[in-house]
């Protein structure tokens, strides 16, 4: 788990030239005064421990975590960046008829003091920014946060394994509580952005409570991000990428060795595999792509089908619009699982009625989906006893899924699919029969509401029978609806 850190204090080949070409700098001595700055205090590097400031860019850090031997630099691109202007200040005396030296001055470079005054006026700057605009914007609106929703309530939120068709559901086990990461650091007044290592304090979904190292049991920075975010990044990330780790500014004075201390306290951690990010990113990758064109239910008429083309791909959900649709607003959204969607040419396989397009050929660049981008409909045997028309059962309105009706089967189609009317609301054309599958949690046989004490709605003008305990129905009716839920794959 070090071997990113230790290698950040060794020397690198292609950073060595420009080593040897640089200025030396004689060691401070170590009675040097500490400098005191916008509130922050900083020790003069003395080439043994504490703090540095990078020559290039002025930045000040751990100095372990600096890069190469002299730790003269908080990066490999701030060390070819002070080397590349040496050569050309070096260029520029020869131009202007100077005796070139031996060590060029390099042309940004600028004294510490100059550095830090130079920062503190930034810093002023950036304060009086703030305020500014904190006086334009007199009310302040925050939006909806997980995190405080779920503290302020002391929520367990699902754990994300829980949703195998979501993003990372599959490969979730990497994360969990204890787990050490490395992310960016807000607790500190540098320009450029820095790193610190926070731990993983509480889950909830993809959201982390996480504590920076150093803070013990102090939870007042406390704060949650998304574990999938792009800033996310297991320990070590830095060290290989030559990004910079600075202690938060609260806890900076804590520790005299904070490289000691990190070895200490991440010997035996779990930390994120080194591919999350790709985990992530491929997670992230769905196979439908806008301009398919698929086959699904129309909304108008819940006995038909129609072409609709997908329009968008967000989290798995797609965005269609019917292929008739001239202004484009005759959208709505599903799950690419849905069981609502279907490929071109199964509304003919299996006898279902289909509304033909007025669109004669396809438009440029629309192509049909693949069929084996959609979910394999279960096997039935339909060999002995099977459903026929005119049988009476008790089903799921789907224009009201809070009720189990009578119902009647008005057609069977083929692939165990059966086209279901509501009895006593149906439409004279039969335009709001649906279709329900054989092996649908949405259909039961005649008395299952009786024997289960759930009230049955007749049809209409027939009074209710069986007039039962309204808490019995709702404990049943959740149950049935977290499976017709499940079964929907999150449709709305």
């Amino acid at each position: 788990m070090f071997d990113g850190y230790d290698s950040c204090s060794e020397d690198t080949s292609s950073s060595s030239s420009s080593e040897e070409s640089e200025e030396e700098v004689a060691p401070l001595p170590s009675n040097l005064p500490i400098i005191k700055n916008n509130g922050q205090v900083y020790t003069y590097p003395d080439g043994k421990s504490g703090m540095a400031t990078c020559e290039m860019c002025g930045m000040v850090g751990v100095r372990d975590a600096f890069y190469s031997k002299t730790k003269r630099f908080c990066s490999v691109s701030c060390s070819r960046s002070y080397s590349s202007n040496s050569k050309k200040a070096s260029i520029l005396a020869r131009l202007q008829g100077k005796p070139p030296t031996k060590k060029a001055k390099v042309l940004q470079k600028q004294p510490l003091v100059a550095k830090l005054a130079a920062y503190a006026q930034y810093q002023a700057t950036l304060q009086n920014q703030a305020k500014t605009k904190a006086g334009n914007s007199a009310v302040s609106v925050e939006g909806f946060s997980w995190g405080n929703y779920i503290n302020s309530n002391s929520f367990i939120a699902a754990p994300v394994a829980c949703f195998k068709h979501a993003p990372m559901g599959t490969c979730w086990g990497d994360i969990s509580e204890n787990v050490r990461i490395e992310v960016p650091n807000t607790d500190c007044s540098l320009p450029t952005k820095v790193f610190w290592i926070a731990g993983i304090i509480k889950l909830a979904g993809y959201n982390a409570l996480l504590r920076y190292e150093g803070f013990e049991n102090d939870s007042s920075l406390d704060f949650w991000c998304n574990i999938c975010g792009s800033d996310i990044h297991p320990v070590g990330w830095c060290a290989a990428s030559g990004k910079p780790l600075v202690p938060p500014r609260t806890v900076q004075h804590k520790y005299t060795n904070w490289k000691a201390f990190l070895v200490k306290r991440l010997t035996g951690a779990k930390t994120l595999p080194p591919d999350f990010s790709q985990k992530v990113s491929e997670s992230m990758q769905y196979p439908f792509k806008p301009c398919m064109r698929v086959e699904v239910v129309d909304k108008r008429h819940l006995c038909r089908t129609r072409v609709a083309v997908v329009e968008s791909v967000i989290g798995g959900r797609l965005r269609l619009v019917y292929e008739e649709s001239e202004d484009r607003t005759d959208d709505f959204w599903c799950h690419m699982h849905s069981p609502l969607i279907h490929h071109i040419g199964w509304s003919r396989s299996i006898g279902h009625r289909f509304k033909r397009s007025d669109i004669t050929k396809k438009q440029d660049g629309h192509f049909d989906t693949p069929p084996h981008l959609f979910a394999k409909v279960k096997e039935v045997d339909q060999s002995g006893e099977w459903f026929k028309e005119g049988m009476k059962l008790e089903a799921i309105d789907p224009l009201n899924l809070s009720t189990i009706c009578v119902a009647t089967i008005r057609k069977v189609l083929a692939d165990g699919f059966l086209m279901i009317g509501i009895d006593g609301s149906e439409a004279a054309d039969g335009s709001d029969w649906f279709c329900y599958h054989a092996t649908s949690p949405s259909i039961f046989p005649v008395g299952f509401c009786e024997i289960n004490m759930i009230e049955l709605t007749p049809p209409r003008g027939i009074p209710s029978r069986y007039k039962h305990s309204v808490l019995s129905l709702a404990l049943f009716l959740y149950d049935i609806l977290c499976i017709f839920i499940h079964s929907m794959c999150g449709y709305v």
